[in-house]
């Protein structure tokens, strides 16, 4: 085999890594996945005071990379960490409206991050896994990974909660895509995420004025240009930011392993003699994106939940993802369009790719046989979920870690305490 694999033509049932659709289904496909990156990846730049534009386009570049640095054999996208947007804050002084008028500086930290990040990947790379699984047991990656998804949970509620009618409509966009995914044949049913959201869209803009909600606004879409550059910014290296924003690589490891351990787990593969070249991709591409602009990357658990739906794992359809991504990064008239998507929908959705993410940890715990009759095993679980749940903020040596750092490391530290006690 060379550098890619020869990806085989295949038209029905679970389709992997090494294997594609037609190419009209692996575009359909491909956009099927921004839609699912799309909520989280504007979301986690406008908290922060960037500009999602960037960010998008960013992270077309990234799944492009990582495709190329995984030899086209992992299949992942890439997209906006919500891992940075606490250290993103404290480092930049944003205050929480408008553009980040100091973003340079976080970006130099977000470089730094990236570095740190791709150096463990080359260690990781040289020296094998080894030291990471003994680091994080699968318990302990079930349990981040459970914390992940349920740390998203609050993302999710405060989309769909703006009233009685948005609830509703966000509770239909789940039914519309358990519908179609269960039901659908052919490929309808490799699209329930696309087809789930556009009806759910359809029926918010008939529906909308009536119940007296925002109706659907096309006056942006107007006004935006069809072609037009992003709006890079260039980083500033303060040596401060640098190391606040910098240990988040740590979580951005146990992020992507527990990631990767998922698709293992869906797919039947064995990705360990990949899990360097990911760390290396997605540090590298944090380097890219903070260079111009974009937050930190990471691979994308809402995209895992698609491939876990559409039971599509084929590379290929993230290199159409990606491609879409850029596209959307130079198109202003295009972002609009996607902008006009009722938040709500985007709720009902994330409401579905969340809680996919949180079940993938029950697989993880399956498929490795782990032991819940084990006090270190079920104290090790119980407090990560509650500790990633309840986004618990800690301050340590002046940062704060967020909710997903605080479950990552307190299960790794919780796990290792417990394991100590002899045979």
């Amino acid at each position: 085999m060379g550098y890619f694999p020869n990806w085989t033509l295949k038209t029905s049932g679970v389709v992997m890594p090494d294997e594609r659709l037609p190419a009209a289904q692996t575009f359909i496909a491909g956009l099927q996945h921004v839609v699912a990156m799309f909520g989280s990846t504007a979301l986690a730049p406008i908290i922060m005071g960037f500009d999602p534009n960037v960010s998008i386009f960013f992270s077309g570049v990234a799944t492009l990379l990582f495709f190329v640095i995984t030899r086209g054999q992992l299949p992942s996208y890439l997209g906006s960490s919500f891992a940075f947007i606490g250290v993103v804050i404290a480092a930049s002084g944003y205050s929480g409206t408008g553009p980040n008028l100091n973003i340079a500086v976080a970006l130099g930290g977000i470089i730094a991050c990236g570095a740190l990040y791709a150096a463990i990947g080359v260690l990781v790379q040289a020296i094998g896994t080894a030291w990471i699984e003994k680091l994080l047991p699968p318990v302990v990656t079930g349990a981040v990974v459970a914390a992940i998804g349920l740390n998203l949970t609050s993302v999710a509620m405060n989309m769909i909660s703006a009233s009685p009618y948005t609830k509703w409509i966000a509770l239909f966009t789940v039914v519309a895509v358990a519908v179609v995914a269960v039901y659908g044949r052919g490929l309808a049913q490799r699209l329930p995420v696309l087809i789930g959201g556009l009806a759910t869209y359809l029926l918010y803009a008939a529906t909308a004025p009536t119940f007296g909600a925002p109706p659907v606004d096309f006056t942006r879409v107007a006004a935006a240009a069809w072609f037009g550059l992003p709006n890079f910014v260039a980083p500033v290296f303060d040596f401060k930011a640098m190391a606040l924003i910098a240990p988040v690589a740590i979580i951005l490891v146990a992020e992507n392993l527990g990631h990767i351990k998922g698709i293992a787990v869906m797919t039947g593969r064995n990705f360990d003699p990949l899990i360097g070249r990911g760390f290396i991709a997605d540090g590298v591409a944090t380097m890219i994106a903070g260079s111009g602009g974009g937050t930190g990357v990471t691979t994308y658990a809402e995209n895992m939940g698609v491939m876990a739906v559409t039971r599509v794992y084929s590379t290929l359809v993230f290199v159409a993802a990606g491609i879409i991504a850029l596209a959307l990064g130079f198109s202003p008239k295009f972002g609009a369009v996607i902008g006009t998507i009722p938040v709500a929908v985007l709720g009902g959705l994330a409401v579905v790719v969340f809680g996919l993410i949180a079940a993938t940890a029950g697989r993880i715990w399956v498929e490795n046989k782990v032991d819940f009759s084990e006090p270190k095993n079920l104290l090790t679980v119980a407090t990560a979920l509650i500790l990633g749940a309840g986004d618990l903020k800690l301050p340590v040596f002046g940062f704060e870690l967020g909710g997903i750092g605080t479950a990552t490391f307190g299960a790794i530290a919780l796990y290792h305490l417990l394991n100590r006690k002899p045979a």
